[in-house]
């Protein structure tokens, strides 16, 4: 049995055996794929599926319930899927509540709140025209909202356009309350994740869709900048289920879940080196990163910075490559880093979530604590927050423990933070109790707070006035 494969499958097998089976023996499978079944059903994204739908995923899984639950549970794991979240966008930020609520504010230029205006918001303000609708993933763009439903329908609003024209050009459509995608009606979406040049998105059985690209040279379809179509992402993935995509400025990032166990591919530009390939070419198409083999390291979470990468490992290491920039990599140095690289300076400590930005990573402990480094710009990083020190804007060029969390005395599970080159960086922190933090810049109402008179930012964690559990 593949009991030491997934603590999800122990649990399963336990369950199952605790109480009756809600559904008929069947003879044709072992005890543990029969406990890996029931536990699938208890799934939220698996209810729904039809019996040839699961049959289906079950393929491409590699053909048993084992190998289904664990995808689901990598998936559930590492987006947050059905619990609380929080997305710092750039100038704007969002707040998903363990119920399916969505609070949005800040920056509303395009539209991109969701309420209906165009004026800022410094507080949360529940996006009142999805009552009824819950909301299990959002994601959050320069000018542009994204948000998931548990039916798997996909919400935008804000710009409908890509690229650096966008930035201070007049004349762009905007939407400013949500609507539904109706090009991807046909397929049940999980997670979003929005780039500075296109759009992807993940379906229920691990396929990558994009679209908004605009060139055929990068992720290996012909498309126009403002296609609203999804495509396939073609190539190794067509066949392999994905569990999480992460958008860079221009390039993409895929958290597969194979039968031999979980691996990381990339496409798309590979300046700097952050398709982790040691090489600086682009990649057309979803290119397996072999590092991680060569340094036995199962990941588990990835993320896509702007110019640079990180995962975290099952084991608790992390691994960062690309752009080094003000120290954003946490290896001691400003330079690039072509494959991932474990980052020394962290191996004392587990981590089970990072997030990364502009050129600035964030770490989150097994324990709750949080280490942060690269750039101080904007405070962003939130070390010396109290306010009028001077260094609070100095950059980190390896971990350090963000005290001004620590000081909170809750225990942090998630961290979001800008990730866009046009906007003064922000960040939030999530904790287990629900309770919203944010620090960093603040000129458009993005922190979720008021600030008083010449200030634009916060270098210290302050509460932001909402419960999402």
């Amino acid at each position: 049995m593949l009991l030491i494969e997934c603590n999800g499958i122990l649990q399963a097998t336990c369950s199952f055996f605790r109480q009756p089976a809600n559904f008929a023996p069947d003879f044709d499978l072992s005890i543990s794929e029969l406990a890996a079944l029931d536990m699938c059903r208890k799934r939220a994204i698996f209810k729904p599926m039809t019996e040839d739908e699961q049959e289906a995923l079950k393929r491409r899984c590699g053909g048993s319930w084992k190998l289904v639950l664990r995808f689901l549970l990598a998936g559930e794991a590492c987006c947050r899927r059905e619990k609380s979240q929080a997305i710092a966008g750039p100038g704007h930020s969002l707040a998903v509540t363990s119920k399916g609520e969505v609070y949005s504010f800040g920056s509303n230029s395009s539209g991109q709140l969701g309420h209906g205006t165009l004026e800022e918001e410094w507080r949360p303000r529940p996006i009142r025209s999805l009552q009824g609708v819950r909301i299990i993933q959002a994601a959050a763009g320069a000018g542009r909202t994204m948000l998931i439903s548990d039916a798997g329908q996909v919400y935008a609003f804000g710009k409908d356009s890509f690229g650096e024209a966008e930035y201070g050009a007049q004349g762009t459509k905007f939407a400013t309350t949500p609507n539904r995608i109706e090009s991807l009606k046909n397929i049940f979406v999980v997670q979003a994740a929005i780039g500075n040049f296109f759009t992807a998105v993940l379906s229920r059985e691990g396929r990558v869709y994009t679209f908004s690209w605009g060139s055929d040279a990068t992720l290996g379809h012909q498309t126009d900048t403002s296609d609203l179509e999804p495509h396939p992402l073609l190539g190794p993935l067509e066949n392999i289920p994905v569990v999480q995509i992460a958008a860079g400025y221009c390039y993409l990032l895929a958290l597969a879940c194979q039968a031999g166990g979980m691996s990381v591919y990339s496409v798309g530009c590979g300046l700097g080196g952050k398709l982790g390939h040691g090489s600086r070419t682009d990649e057309k198409y979803p290119r397996l990163i072999e590092q991680f083999q060569t340094l036995n390291l199962q990941p588990m979470v990835v993320a896509a910075g702007a110019w640079h990468a990180a995962v975290v490992g099952r084991d608790g290491r992390v691994c960062t490559w690309g752009w080094g920039r003000y120290g954003c990599l946490g290896h001691g140095n400003e330079e690039c880093e072509s494959a991932p690289k474990v980052v020394e300076a962290l191996t004392t400590i587990k981590a089970v979530h990072v997030a990364t930005g502009d050129y600035t990573t964030f770490v989150v402990s097994e324990e709750g604590d949080v280490y942060s480094f690269g750039c101080g710009e904007s405070s962003s990083l939130g070390h010396n927050g109290e306010e009028g020190q001077e260094n609070r804007h100095t950059n980190v060029l390896t971990p350090e423990l963000v005290t001004s969390l620590k000081q909170i005395n809750e225990r942090v599970v998630q961290i979001s933070l800008t990730n866009s080159i046009y906007w003064n960086a922000h960040t939030v922190a999530l904790t287990d109790s629900g309770k919203l933090y944010a620090f960093g810049a603040g000129d458009k109402g993005q922190l979720g707070i008021e600030l008083v008179g010449q200030q634009n930012e916060r270098g210290k964690p302050e509460r932001v006035d909402i419960d999402l559990s």
